[in-house]
Formats: structure tokens, C-alpha cells, sequence
């Protein structure tokens, strides 16, 4: 089961789901850099193998401002949020069972680690404005320019989204290219399309609700609305506004 140039990593064929679902781990080995405990490898099923990323709850460094033993769970949040907009920016995420416990595993989307935020952003404008919005949105506290991947196929994709959906204002991000500008109408429109799935009650808010705190959700919904309502892309304040390091 390997990924031609054209394959969806945010929409995979049943037969990869199940495989990523309820496979056996083998080959994973632990990723040489970052503060938690990740592992890339392969699941393998009846089918064939998939590369994924794993990140293991046990394994999270313990953070003063994001509740301990909940990156994994904001990974999974992350991806439902980009497939209820529509923006498919984000790789296969699910939460189970692995080697080192429950944690996220995630469809490993091949690319070529030379290319980050910092050497795309000429060639994907648009991409980017969504990534951007979609941060402002999920309130990530660290975009760093290696968190922007480019496919095979040329497709732009997110990944790494452990510290995001704090109640609490934690916007930062390497992406100010649009810093008060407006939101184009196209995407404006996938912001409005929104609002009704994270109402009460929703199959989105829901579903959501399964890896986010409550208030975590109602942060989430005002965040959309002052996004709706002010139809300008962030503008950084007086803090800290980029991660560190940067890439």
C-alpha cells in the first residue's frame, strides 16, 4: 500500500483506515529530534504496510499551560477540524492503542525534509493563507516552518499539532505573511460554512468534544467568530508571536 504522487494522506482508501486503525506496529523507531517521545515506522496489515507517525501519550513532556497527557488527543482534533472545513490540510490522525500505550498515529506524509515554510511560501500563497487561518483558529502555539510539508504530488500539508486549542491566546506561528490583510471571499466562506457544525449539539462539536475540554470547544467557536466578524487575517501583538526555534 504505497502512496502514489496523487494520493489523498487526508482522505486514505478504506483498506489503509483499517490497516492505520487496527494493524500491528513493527519497524518504529524513535524520531531523533523534538521534546516528547515520537516514533516513525511502519503498520502492517493484510493488505500491506503503511508508514505512520506515532506520538505516545506516556511519552509528553510535561507543559505548565497544555494539560499533561493531552498532545496526542490535539493532534486528533486538529484533523477533524481541517476535514470539517474542508481544507483536508491535515494528514490521517487517529487515537489508539500502540507499542508505548495509547497516543496519535498519523499517516506519514512522504516529502522532502529540505523544503519547509521559509523555501514554499513564494509558490503557495494560497495554501498558506489557509494554513494561517486555520492556526489562528485552532489557536496554535507552535507553526514552525518544518511543520509545512509538500508532498510528491506538490500538495501543501500541516503536521505536528500537539500544543493547539488552548483557551487561553497562544498564537505563534512563522506564518505573518498576511498579517491584517482581508480573508479572501472563498475562504471566508468555508469560515462561515463552519460555524454551524461547532453549534451544540453537532456531530462536529461532538466529535471534537471527545478530545477537547469544553471550554476548549467555546474557545474555538468565539475564536471563529471574531474571524468572521473582523474578516482580516491576525495581526501579532506585543508578545511572542513566533516559536522557537523558528524551523
Amino acid at each position: 500500500m504505497t502512496a502514489p504522487g496523487s494520493y489523498s494522506y487526508a482522505n486514505p482508501e478504506p483498506d489503509i483506515v483499517t490497516a492505520i486503525r487496527d494493524g500491528d506496529f513493527v519497524d518504529m523507531r524513535p524520531h531523533p529530534y523534538g521534546s516528547n517521545a515520537v516514533f516513525t515506522g511502519l503498520i502492517e496489515a493484510d493488505a500491506g504496510q503503511v508508514r505512520v507517525i506515532y506520538k505516545p501519550q506516556r511519552g509528553e513532556a510535561p507543559l505548565w499551560d497544555f494539560p499533561m497527557g493531552t498532545l496526542y488527543l490535539r493532534e486528533c482534533a486538529a484533523f477533524e477540524l481541517s476535514r470539517a472545513l474542508g481544507w483536508d490540510m491535515v494528514p490521517f490522525t487517529i487515537a489508539r492503542d500502540g507499542p508505548y500505550g495509547i497516543g496519535a498515529v498519523q499517516f506519514y506524509v512522504e516529502h522532502n525534509p529540505a523544503e519547509t515554510y521559509f523555501t514554499l511560501r513564494n509558490e503557495h500563497r494560497v495554501d498558506l493563507q489557509r494554513m494561517a487561518l486555520f492556526d489562528a483558529l485552532a489557536n496554535n502555539a507552535d507553526r514552525k516552518g518544518s511543520h509545512c510539508l509538500r508532498d510528491e504530488s506538490g500538495r501543501l500539508w500541516g503536521i505536528d499539532h500537539g500544543l493547539m486549542f488552548n483557551e487561553d491566546y497562544k498564537l505563534r506561528t512563522v506564518i505573518w505573511d498576511f498579517e491584517g490583510e482581508p480573508i479572501p471571499d472563498d475562504l471566508l466562506s468555508d469560515l462561515q460554512d463552519l460555524s454551524p457544525r461547532l453549534e451544540d449539539g453537532s456531530d462536529c462539536a461532538v466529535l471534537l468534544s471527545e478530545f477537547l475540554f469544553n471550554q476548549e470547544v467555546d474557545a474555538l467557536r468565539d475564536r471563529l467568530e471574531v474571524l468572521l466578524e473582523e474578516k482580516i487575517f491576525p495581526v501579532a501583538g506585543l508578545g511572542r508571536n513566533v516559536p522557537w526555534p523558528p524551523l
